[in-house]
């Protein structure tokens, strides 16, 4: 069959990944359905190709001559509907899956009680001091005022039961950003791959996340950082797509929505740095194919470095700075975050007792002072009726610094000769600190010296240990031990996090991933690993690859790298961090692992499809992916307890609903 003289190409085995310029408009869309419907009947002769219908030779089956059909395991995307309607489909799953029992447990869970204490604090204007950047609290205080929150809840302690309060809104507002993240990786994975199956097959392991569920049904930061991570990685791909259109109004929006969304994930937590390494590089990548493009004069160049300097690094710094300028004009009542900031800051806020006060130009003996660090977020001098453990320099009272006003924070200064003298007598006179003077500072609570000696500090051990020293000591309380995990602990699913509950009468939430989706996950990044090899190797070579083949191999290497470089990016630095790390921390690089299983897995099984008989070929994709899918659903229907509650026995009793499913002990639900 030829048209206009020229003989039709024969249709890939991969149809759909050459398939998404169907759907683009103008005359190209015509041209794309007439190309992919002659190249679904080029196999045989004389075929029946959409309403175009020719007469055929009958031969018999199993003939020699009969070619292999082209397999029809995946359908093209020959229409929008073939795009927009799965979406619809995952969209819909990701919200029902999410919003399902949301209000549940009515009591506060895990850090609810750190980030819905934060919201409350900006509903009523009340100043606080958090390590994160303030744009995440700052929209769940908003969704609470939009939703009826008042602000009144305390949010003292995991456990304590709503009651009256709206809590729902600002749950709800979590859910609806952890909902599209699954509507975000089938985008970017059909982007990157054009295949529907796998964005199905991304989209379908975040829908059905034990972990991914629980992490977005609550008062959290989480679900907030994933949206913007996820939004610039999906509008980073959507406007390197737009390279053969450079400067258009498509690549203007994503080039500067990639920028709002940098902001946005940096203005939640300072992880959101790890995204922006990837635009980054990603960025450094393109400029770097643009100047070796010969075609392109310097004066383009520069326009195109100038786009980039502004949209990804000019913007984002803007919105980043505005988001703290919102924050300090709305916070400007006195609260707990004063203690961190300067005198003179917390003179402007209202209700401090520095307020609108006069501070003595001099200091004086029996002055009671604090005194604090000049670093930001620096701490106060701070002593109690807590030892030191043993093994630990001389068992004397701590002095440590403390972040937040206190009483133990008070200090008297005396001379360091005196020890009955009434400094504080009115009868007395005023006798002033001279620079020289050598004072004591004795500690107002505990009536202690300030004191130091030849033993090693307990945290840097190039400095001595100083401690309160004087009249009879307290005992020491016990530190309560926190649930944490190392880095290598959560690709394996090593060990979860509780939520709610601990016991047979409590209702349990527990955030643990979908032990299947997590493992298959993991074994995924190996094999991604393990088939990129293989492919450079192929390649170096020589190996002369088919059309299909070349394809695919671009999609694995140049596609699915970029997902295993977010992946690598938003876990290996976890390595070098010296603080304490928990178990949410790996959901960022999670994100990127999920949307590698499904361009891994697609181009694998049409790897195999083009090695496979012609008797088998047809049968291998679709039952591939659909026996993943089922995997996944089937797993998720035995581990939905962890997200929406288990109440009863524990699993490690029989009569549990749970039984049997604590795969590893150090699972503890």
């Amino acid at each position: 069959m030829r048209r206009n003289g020229a003989p039709l190409p024969a249709m890939p085995y991969g149809a759909d990944s050459f398939s998404l310029g169907a759907v683009r408009g103008g005359a190209r869309r015509v041209g794309a359905r007439m190309t992919l419907a002659a190249r679904c009947c080029q196999a045989e002769t004389g075929p029946r190709c959409g309403g175009l219908r020719q007469r055929r030779s009958r031969r018999p089956a199993g003939g020699p001559n009969r070619p292999c059909p082209a397999p029809r395991s995946w359908a093209p995307l020959e229409a929008p509907v073939g795009v927009w309607a799965p979406l619809a489909i995952v969209t819909l799953l990701s919200f029902a899956s999410r919003f399902y029992r949301l209000s549940e447990p009515p009591h506060v869970c895990w850090d609810e009680t750190h980030f819905g204490k934060m919201g409350s604090y900006y509903i009523n204007r009340t100043f606080f001091f958090d390590v994160h950047p303030p744009l995440g609290k700052m929209l769940i205080g908003l969704a609470g005022y939009l939703s009826g929150y008042n602000g009144t809840f305390p949010f003292q302690k995991p456990g304590d039961r709503y009651e009256h309060h709206n809590y729902i809104g600002m749950r709800g507002f979590c859910a609806f950003l952890g909902s599209c993240l699954v509507p975000f990786a089938y985008l970017t994975v059909l982007e990157l791959s054009k295949s529907l199956s796998a964005a199905l097959l991304a989209a379908s392991i975040l829908i059905f996340d034990t972990g991914c569920i629980t992490l977005s049904q609550y008062i959290l930061l989480d679900p907030i950082l994933m949206f913007f991570l996820m939004g610039a990685v999906l509008s980073m791909v959507k406007y390197n797509s737009c390279a053969d259109r450079p400067f258009s109004a498509r690549w203007w929006f994503w080039l500067n929505l990639t920028g709002v969304n940098l902001a946005g994930a940096i203005g939640v937590k300072f992880v959101g740095l790890f995204v922006v390494l990837l635009v980054g590089l990603n960025t450094v990548y393109d400029l770097w194919k643009l100047l070796g493009d010969l075609s392109l004069s310097l004066v383009t160049l520069g326009k195109h470095l100038l786009a980039r300097v502004f949209c990804l690094i000019l913007l984002p710094l803007a919105l980043y700075t505005t988001q703290f300028a919102v924050h300090f004009a709305v916070l400007n009542k006195s609260g707990p975050g004063d203690g961190f900031f300067s005198s003179a800051f917390q003179s402007r806020l209202i209700g401090n007792n520095l307020h609108n006060v006069s501070v003595p130009e001099h200091l004086a003996y029996g002055s009671v002072i604090t005194m604090k660090n000049l670093r930001m977020a620096g701490g106060y001098l701070h002593s109690h009726w807590h030892l030191y453990p043993e093994g630990v320099g001389a068992r004397q009272q701590q002095v440590t610094a403390y972040l937040h006003k206190d009483s133990n924070n008070l200090w008297i200064i005396k001379k360091h000769d005196s020890n009955t003298a009434d400094h504080l007598d009115p009868a007395s006179s005023v006798e002033f600190v001279r620079h020289g003077d050598v004072i004591r500072l004795e500690h107002k609570e505990t009536s202690r010296n300030l004191h130091s000696h030849q033993h090693e500090a307990p945290m840097t051990r190039k400095h001595f240990q100083v401690t309160g020293y004087g009249i009879g000591n307290s005992g020491l309380k016990p530190k309560e031990n926190e649930v944490t995990s190392k880095p290598w602990h959560w690709p394996i699913n090593y060990q979860g996090l509780r939520f709610s509950g601990i016991n047979e009468t409590d209702y349990r939430v527990y955030l643990l991933g979908n032990p299947v989706i997590w493992w298959l996950n993991l074994v995924t990044i190996g094999l991604y690993l393990l088939m990129a090899i293989c492919t450079t190797v192929a390649i170096k070579r020589g190996v002369q690859l088919t059309a299909e083949l070349k394809e695919l191999s671009k999609v694995l290497l140049h596609c699915g790298g970029q997902i295993m470089l977010g992946w690598l990016l938003h876990y290996l630095p976890f390595f070098m961090m010296g603080r304490v790390l928990y178990f949410h921390h790996y959901f960022p690089a999670m994100l990127f692992s999920s949307m590698l299983t499904g361009i891994t897995w697609d181009t694998l099984l049409k790897f195999c499809v083009e090695h496979l008989s012609c008797s088998v070929r047809r049968r291998v994709y679709p039952y591939g992916m659909l026996t993943l899918m089922l995997l996944i659903v089937f797993s998720f229907y035995l581990f939905h307890p962890l997200s929406y509650g288990m109440v009863g026995p524990m699993a490690s009793d029989p009569k549990s609903p749970m039984a049997g499913l604590r795969w590893l002990e150090s699972w503890e639900f």
